[in-house]
């Protein structure tokens, strides 16, 4: 069967680094100059206090402008954590995404939104949805990804977690319905006897789905998977009977195998001539004893076989 491509949008803005500094020399110019405005807002008041007003306007003046300037470079220090990352905004331009963890300083004048990178799980609830056959089955699956693009995640989808959630469910229902439950001895793929081709199917086809919102697909397993209650014992029933038919088959043919092996040490070793009618009998006598389900119940013939 071929598979049906994703048809999703290309994305209009990707993940750039933005401009920042290591926060520590900032935050420490920032509280000296903190300091120093308090310190010149005190000698500010108290000059203008002493007589002399002018000095002591100007100097609160400077003071409230040193602390303005400490405020606003403070106001740019932000602390990531490992796994974590700072999509930046200005005047609702993208400018860059830090990645890089421990106290960074960024524009002042920036928002800042986190969007973890840690790797997440998310696992369906089970669906019934309709198998190749139309049969209806039961199937989960569990999703391990990662944001890998911030800027995609963040400005391409309205939520990339419930995009992921929503694109798994729609991804799952899809291959659930493009491939049989069983393959009934057919070449072709089943859910239930190729978990592997099925789940590299499956990861594909999710990736191809969330890739637009900046997500890696890095694994998928199918969980559950089962028919439905409704034609359950109906489906176990005929995988019962099937069951039934090659064990019957593989008796037989190991029947036939040991009845001409009988019949060659026989003749080879000369034990007994047969004749035909001899070997039949035999031949029959023997097939019921090794393909019956029963033990068998031994007959004295005390006369000949033609008596």
């Amino acid at each position: 069967m071929n598979d049906i491509a994703v048809d999703m949008p290309t994305p209009r803005v990707r993940e750039r680094n933005a401009v920042e500094r290591g926060g520590l020399p900032i935050a420490g110019i920032s509280f000296v100059a903190g300091i120093a405005a308090a310190g010149l807002l005190l000698w500010g008041v108290l000059q203008a206090a002493g007589g002399t007003t002018s000095l002591g306007v100007t100097v609160i003046v400077v003071a409230a402008l040193v602390l303005l300037a400490a405020v606003v470079f403070a106001a740019g220090l932000t602390i990531v954590a490992p796994g974590e990352a700072r999509v930046l905004q200005f005047l609702g331009r993208y400018v860059g995404t830090v990645r890089t963890s421990g106290l960074r300083w960024v524009n002042p004048f920036t928002t800042r939104v986190k969007v973890s990178t840690r790797i997440r799980n998310h696992e369906t609830a089970v669906m019934k949805v309709n198998e190749l056959d139309g049969n209806p089955i039961e199937i989960a699956a569990v999703v391990v990804w990662q944001v890998q693009d911030t800027a995609r995640a963040m400005f391409e989808v309205d939520d990339f977690v419930q995009f992921v959630s929503i694109q798994t469910e729609t991804a799952i229902r899809h291959i659930a319905n493009s491939y049989p439950y069983d393959s009934h001895g057919a070449e072709a793929l089943s859910l239930r006897d190729n978990a592997d081709e099925i789940t590299e199917k499956l990861s594909a086809e999710i990736s191809a789905r969330v890739e637009p919102a900046g997500v890696r697909v890095i694994e998928s397993r199918l969980t559950h998977l089962a028919y439905a209650p409704e034609i359950a014992q109906a489906m176990l029933r005929r995988q019962q009977a099937g069951a039934v038919v090659a064990a019957r088959q593989l008796v037989v043919e190991g029947a036939v195998g040991m009845v001409e092996l009988a019949l060659d040490r026989l003749a080879q070793n000369d034990v007994v001539e047969l004749d035909e009618e001899r070997k039949a009998a035999m031949v029959s006598n023997l097939m019921v004893v090794l393909c019956g389900d029963r033990d068998a119940q031994p007959v004295v013939n005390a006369g000949s076989l033609y008596q």
